[in-house]
């Protein structure tokens, strides 16, 4: 019985040994799960479309905010153009694999308020994850471009840029010039002087479009369209072919013929007209600054844009350009906080200024701009602060608050190809800026058809 009772004993005791170090290893398992969990962050999707530097200073930008706390975890993921990024979300909400944040250019504005249930508004999104949010922070000619009309913020701006007037200071200084063209009488008569001094050609542009017709509209606070731009409805129709458009390009393509004006291309691809020293003046975004600043070999600087007086008596306001942030719905409604707490801290000046002074983008705050101020950024580097000045010149009108067009990537290319007519001198202005209103009518109506109830 003893030799019994002692062999079952150390049994027990060896079946309790064991049962105790399967438990503490489930324990252990247990607690290293535990804390894993603790640290896995809920990752927030952002989709992008900045390449290159900018793309580096996307990432150093989520790497910032997710060292600030371990709950969330933001993870860029470049897809593209702005296009390219835009198509994509679209098609991955439709197979339900949509990113919490999109970037999405500003014509494509239209579009993601038409994408019915797909959209979750900045100012909803903030209200309901109870974040402080104060959209009197931001530059009104900023944001205004991605309100409703009873001013409810829709997206969280991010790179915002407006054209301004570049100049080569060396170039104006040999052709006896001292100072930037404020007209556009000023601009053919230093163009004209600059040619006699030995360059190539006076001006050029880029983003022509976006330059000339979007924002010389703006600038000299003309429609570019019925219903406030697009603002007020669906049922808006464009309006700049107007005179006072369609003189001013008459005049640049009449220039053209004595290389006042040179065209190089749709959107940047003239840049190098201004950098290399052939042209001695260049309007196109304010976000150059970071390229102009690496190739140029001579001294320069920015200017506001030109005034036609013949338009208006005085300038109004321009308008941005580059993207926003949106978010689509269709995630736990856990991850948004995660998504709040970021667009928090994109929107704090440090960040803001940083951002700005790096690439030429504009601030989206005024704490940004002051900051910038504050840390002599505007002395060391004069002129850097035209796009705020000019973006904030006057309170935006209803002409100058920006445009909301369905459809209206494909219509900048129709009217692309009719200022390239009117270039080409295959067309005169008038009839190019009728062309491209009519055909570009014909979208507007099928976008209006294709929303109806939007």
């Amino acid at each position: 019985m003893d030799e019994f009772f002692v062999a079952t004993q150390n049994r027990e005791v060896s079946t309790m040994k064991r049962t105790t170090t399967i438990a503490l290893a489930m324990a252990g398992t247990l607690a290293a799960m535990s804390a894993s969990s603790a640290l896995a962050a809920t990752e927030v999707q952002w989709w992008h479309a900045m390449g290159g530097r900018l793309g580096e200073k996307v990432k150093e930008i989520a790497a910032g905010f997710n060292a600030t706390q371990s709950e969330y975890k933001v993870v860029p993921v470049y897809k593209g153009n702005y296009t390219e990024t835009m198509t994509a979300a679209i098609a991955a909400f439709r197979a339900k694999k949509q990113p919490h944040i999109v970037q999405v250019f500003e014509v494509g504005t239209a579009t993601m308020m038409a994408a019915k249930g797909a959209v979750y508004p900045v100012h909803q999104l903030m209200k309901d994850t109870g974040t402080a949010f104060d959209q009197s922070a931001y530059l009104p000619a900023v944001i205004s471009y991605y309100t409703t009309v009873d001013n409810k913020l829709l997206s969280l701006p991010f790179n915002s840029s407006t054209p301004v007037l570049w100049y080569n200071r060396d170039a104006l200084k040999k052709a006896g010039i001292d100072k930037a063209p404020r007209t556009w009488d000023d601009m053919a008569a230093a163009s004209k002087k600059l040619l006699a001094s030995g360059m190539k050609c006076g001006f050029s542009f880029g983003w022509q479009s976006w330059v000339m017709v979007e924002n010389f509209s703006a600038w000299h606070n003309l429609p570019i369209g019925t219903m406030a731009n697009g603002f007020e409805g669906l049922g808006t129709e464009f309006t700049f072919n107007n005179a006072k458009v369609a003189g001013m390009l008459q005049k640049i393509a009449d220039w053209s013929k004595d290389k006042v004006f040179e065209y190089g291309g749709r959107r940047g691809e003239s840049l190098p007209k201004f950098t290399n020293g052939e042209c001695a003046m260049w309007m196109n975004s304010s976000a150059y600054y970071a390229s102009i600043k690496k190739q140029a070999k001579f001294d320069f600087a920015q200017s506001m844009l030109p005034l036609d007086t013949g338009s208006a008596s005085a300038p109004q306001n321009s308008i941005i350009g580059g993207a926003t942030l949106w978010v689509l719905r269709g995630h736990d409604q856990g991850d948004y906080g995660g998504v709040a707490k970021f667009f928090k801290y994109m929107s704090s000046a440090a960040v803001q200024a940083d951002w700005h002074q790096f690439t030429g983008y504009v601030p989206i705050t005024t704490a940004a701009y002051e900051l910038s101020k504050k840390q002599g950024f505007y002395n060391e580097n004069p002129g850097t602060d035209t796009a705020i000045k000019q973006l904030s010149l006057n309170q935006p009108t209803p002409n100058s608050k920006g445009l909301r067009f369905g459809s209206f990537v494909q219509i900048r290319d129709i009217i692309n190809e009719e200022m390239e007519a009117i270039w080409a001198g295959k067309k005169t202005a008038q009839k190019g800026l009728d062309d491209a209103v009519k055909r570009g009518n014909v979208l507007l109506r099928k976008f209006q058809k294709a929303n109806k109830g939007s």
